[in-house]
């Protein structure tokens, strides 16, 4: 008898039906021959299935194309939406529906005490981030807006690093501090003022400081206790973040001047699409995405969300892409990449499969 068990654990271990023996089974898949170490607990069976082709087709799709899609989502909510209301009301909706089903799959619900980092959290990204995106894209297309939020794994080195979370930058990284920055500044060349009258300083101010406060609510985050489930912790992120749009839609008159009934359908489809597409539906695939892919692969929407956006405003929008904008994207990128690949050359031992709700896009 238990040399048939035996021979049954060993043939699902080569079929790869098995990825962990011995102790508690994770309801996650974790890709990492560590997993199949012998543990004290005894000897249990994790059968995992593995994710479907289409499966993983879709949810990169989701994580490409609409969170690259959602700059040009906010360029025709605020059509007719103020910004800071439009972006309030995404959030305070799709936190709800995040909240509770995160609460119908059983996540218990959390103490007051328990908000209190969420919410600040929640007050950094989504009213100093997405506020001022949104304000920024009254003035600024929403390809040039991607761009510059694609900096955002800079400003997270950069923050890190002063934070005192990170050790000396390699010279990987500051090559691609460098060269991320100097592709900004490329941005701001007479190209890409002759292409459009819209793109001013302080727009584009407004989105680097955007980026900047989500890069430092970022780092706030990693410091501190948070919810164990994701889907919990960033709905008490978003419903702080939309009621602190809300409060300051309120304050500075935004909500005077509103009028409902001249809100257009193509204002409509854009929030509704922002808050379902962009907000819920990405975000679950982005998730799910990272129990069952390498963090390496998930990581590459960065690179990808400001070229389908650049991309989606010309096609879309009739932005025009400038030699210097396509430039700049080129350079940008490449800043990006590497400072990533610094940055995971310095920590790879401690990789994780945890995914970090906070790099969510536009």
């Amino acid at each position: 008898m238990c040399d048939e068990q035996a021979s049954t654990i060993r043939a699902l271990l080569y079929s790869g039906q098995i990825t962990e023996i011995g102790g508690r089974p994770s309801a996650a898949p974790v890709h990492d021959s560590s997993s199949t170490k012998r543990r004290p607990a005894g000897v249990k069976t994790d059968i995992r299935n593995r994710p479907s082709t289409a499966g993983l087709i879709a949810a990169f799709a989701a994580v490409y194309l609409i969170w690259g899609s959602t700059y040009l989502g906010i360029r025709y909510a605020i059509l007719n939406i103020p910004p800071l209301l439009m972006m309030g009301i995404r959030h305070l909706v799709a936190g709800a529906t995040l909240y509770s089903w995160a609460r119908w799959r059983g996540v218990a619900a959390p103490q007051l005490r328990e908000w209190r980092h969420p919410a600040l959290i929640g007050v950094l990204l989504f009213l100093g981030g997405h506020g001022s995106l949104a304000w920024a894209e009254l003035h600024v297309p929403s390809g040039i807006a991607a761009l510059l939020v694609g900096t955002l794994p800079m400003w997270i080195v950069v923050l890190a690093r002063l934070w005192g979370t990170e050790g000396k930058l390699s010279g990987r990284s500051l090559t691609g501090l460098a060269l991320g920055f100097a592709g900004v500044f490329v941005l701001f060349g007479p190209d890409a003022w002759r292409h459009t009258g819209d793109l001013n300083l302080a727009g584009i101010g407004a989105i680097l400081l955007g980026t900047f406060i989500w890069a430092a609510g970022t780092i706030y985050m990693r410091n501190v206790k948070m919810p164990d489930s994701p889907a919990l912790a960033s709905s008490m992120q978003m419903l702080s973040g939309g009621a602190a749009l809300l409060t300051v839609a309120v304050i500075s008159g935004e909500t005077r001047h509103f009028e409902l009934a001249a809100v257009t359908r193509t204002s409509w489809i854009a929030l509704a699409y922002l808050t379902a597409f962009g907000s819920i539906t990405a975000f679950t695939a982005y998730t799910w995405l990272h129990t069952v892919a390498l963090p390496s692969g998930v990581a590459t929407y960065a690179y990808v969300n400001p070229v389908v956006a650049v991309l989606l405003g010309w096609l879309l929008a009739s932005e025009p892409i400038g030699i210097v904008t396509v430039l700049a994207m080129v350079v940008i990128l490449a800043g990006v990449a590497l400072v990533n690949a610094g940055h995971k050359k310095e920590h790879a031992p401690g990789q994780s499969n945890q995914p970090n709700p906070q790099e969510e896009a536009a």
